[in-house]
């Protein structure tokens, strides 16, 4: 297995924040919420605390935040775009699609392992958007889904990939691997060792590849 980078997000969960002076007031607010979200969880954090830290009124908040879940949800929704962002990196990497898929799948599987671990609170607003099918959890499957059709066009056009037809080898992929990247699992298999979890993802994969490449599927 390639190599996977830290997630962008990853390593600045634990950088300095930028005075939120210097901020837009959406930003801000988002910020000043991201960091309560992370202290208090979504149940305890307010509307008015964040107003109060931003020094505005609430009702100023909802001028950009209809309400606090779609302040919650806009915080989750950051955290998502840097995986999206990782993922589309490795989509458009000049690397094997073999080895894309491999790395793609891994990069999911990594990026909810390490938020479920170190935002908990954060990582809970997305499984209940998961759930619940909220717009930023049907958002993100939606561009997961299409990058990962990308990665498999590849392959079948560069014949890594010789499956008997596409769409079938697509829910295949997205049923063998479904333990490692569904957000539900990820938050319940949290307590398992992360080499014990890799290992069995790793195996998973070693399968799929063979069957895309033997056109199994």
């Amino acid at each position: 297995m390639l190599p996977l980078p830290i997630p962008r997000w990853a390593s600045a969960m634990n950088a300095p924040h930028l005075p939120h002076g210097r901020a837009s007031p959406e930003a801000r607010l988002l910020s000043i919420a991201a960091e309560h979200l992370a202290r208090f969880g979504a149940r305890r954090l307010t509307v008015v605390g964040v107003a109060e830290e931003a020094q505005m009124t609430h009702a100023n908040v909802y001028r950009y935040f209809p309400s606090k879940a779609e302040l919650i949800d806009a915080v989750a929704g950051q955290w998502l775009k840097e995986v999206e962002a990782t993922l589309a990196d490795i989509a458009d990497s000049p690397d094997p699609a073999n080895d894309k898929l491999e790395r793609f799948v891994f990069a999911i599987a990594r990026s909810y392992r390490v938020c479920a671990e170190t935002n908990p609170h954060v990582f809970d607003v997305y499984v209940s958007a998961v759930e619940n099918s909220r717009g930023i959890a049907r958002k993100h499957r939606g561009r997961q889904l299409r990058l990962l059709e990308r990665v498999l066009e590849e392959g079948i056009a560069t014949d890594v990939f010789r499956p008997r037809d596409k769409d079938r080898a697509m829910a295949f992929v997205i049923d063998a691997v479904q333990r490692y990247v569904n957000p539900v699992m990820a938050r319940i298999d949290v307590r398992v060792p992360r080499a014990v979890l890799d290992d069995r993802l790793n195996t998973m994969l070693g399968v799929v590849l063979r069957a895309l490449a033997a056109g199994m599927v």
